[in-house]
């Protein structure tokens, strides 16, 4: 598909599903959304293609039409996202996802469901060995992103007080109640009103925003019509909820990977080890966002082993970030060495299905960078950022390494 084939389809500017398709309109790739036409173009941008390697230029290349499902929200559109492609099972996206931050939203079946997450790879094994320690109602997802389904399942407790996994702890449950995100009683009448509430909550993760919002409106009126006005007023406030659902924390969380406004926010991340001898290893990683040295985002890394292995320690560090599904997955990674740290580098983004390029930094003997290892493309366009960076993560490494040495101890990413 070309772009001016693309530019005739009157993409909308509304959040919602996109599918990529193929000559047999074969669903390539589903994503979702904030801004429809922005995220869809970007596809096809020059940059795009460049930063992000010959597995995008392959899915464009076959693309032979694009459509899409608008939403009425962010929310809805990550709902609708997982449920299209657990349906379809497209190639890009199986292929690209890692299977170990995958994440089921379960509803129990029980006197008062409880609403939570658990790990797709730990439940799927428990149900195939019959043992869940729970009874399952109802389970959505998977969910590739699990700090966006978390951020996801804040917004919706907000509309349906729900009981979630620790709702047994009685302090736990205490808190919940208190601050109106958990129902509000025990007896046979609060029970009630609370399954009616998890029965709405399943027919907004199903994507029957409609039906929902008609049985919402048939409540409202019998309610009123039985002088139970508070009720009433609970369903009327809902509804409207409904219609102005705070998107706030998803759409933060989705412009750390989107496009936003037409500008991509891009990330790289650079990481460095420091010992003495093997003593004290530790590793960093310092970030920027769109060529800003982002030291929020900066993490350290207290090395399990005291060896003198660069590359061993390189290989746990880039392991451990990654174990952190939660944190914005970089556009760029550059690490300190040469060929050798950068293939090491590449196997341990290749076990876990996740293409990003990767860039090493060689130095002279007076520790000056010499040659930058990787994508000529991307070593020509980012050179200056590279260097600045490595740079960067050499000074915060050093500067850890120190402290350790000197016996302050700072937190560290476990």
């Amino acid at each position: 598909m070309t772009l001016d084939k693309l530019k005739k389809l009157n993409i909308p500017e509304e959040a919602g599903v996109y599918i990529f398709r193929d000559g047999k309109r074969r669903p390539m790739y589903i994503g979702r959304a904030t801004s429809l036409k922005s995220r869809i173009r970007s596809y096809f941008s020059a940059e795009l293609i460049a930063t992000r390697g010959p597995r995008i230029v392959d899915m464009i290349t076959k693309t032979h039409t694009v459509t899409w499902q608008e939403q009425d929200s962010v929310l809805e559109a990550i709902l609708l996202e997982a449920e299209l492609i657990k349906k379809y099972q497209p190639y890009y996206n199986v292929d690209e996802r890692d299977d170990k931050s995958l994440q089921y939203v379960v509803i129990t079946e029980e006197a008062w469901p409880r609403v939570f997450l658990a790990r797709a790879r730990d439940l799927e094994q428990q149900i195939k060995d019959g043992t869940v320690p729970y009874k399952i109602k109802k389970k959505f997802g998977p969910f590739p992103e699990a700090g966006l389904i978390k951020e996801a399942l804040k917004i919706l407790r907000r509309l349906f007080p729900f009981r979630d996994k620790k709702s047994l702890d009685p302090r736990h449950e205490a808190f919940y109640r208190a601050i109106g995100q958990s129902p509000d009683g025990s007896d046979e009448d609060h029970r009630q009103h609370y399954l009616r509430t998890i029965r709405h909550l399943i027919l907004f993760f199903q994507g029957r925003k409609g039906v929902l919002e008609a049985d919402l409106k048939r409540q409202m009126k019998a309610c009123a019509k039985e002088l139970r006005f508070e009720e009433a007023d609970q369903a009327k406030r809902l509804l409207h909820a409904l219609d102005h659902i705070n998107d706030i924390a998803l759409i933060k969380r989705e412009t750390n990977a989107m496009l936003f406004d037409g500008k991509k926010r891009f990330r790289i991340e650079a990481y460095d080890v420091a010992h003495l001898g093997g003593t004290e290893n530790v590793g960093v990683m310092v970030v920027s966002m769109n060529g800003q040295l982002t030291q929020s985002e900066y993490r350290k890394f207290k090395i399990s082993r005291n060896k003198n292995d660069d590359i061993a320690g390189l290989v746990e560090i880039l392991s451990r970030r990654l174990n952190h599904s939660e944190w914005q997955y970089p556009d760029l990674i550059i690490v300190d060495g040469s060929k050798v740290q950068a293939k090491h580098a590449e196997a341990v983004l290749m076990s876990r299905r996740i293409n990003i390029p990767i860039v090493a930094v060689t130095k002279d003997e007076h520790h000056k960078a010499e040659t930058l290892v990787g994508n000529p493309d991307i070593t020509k366009r980012y050179r200056a950022e590279v260097i600045q960076l490595n740079a960067e993560a050499h000074r915060f490494a050093i500067k850890y390494h120190r402290k350790r040495r000197e016996g302050l101890r700072d937190r560290v990413v476990q």
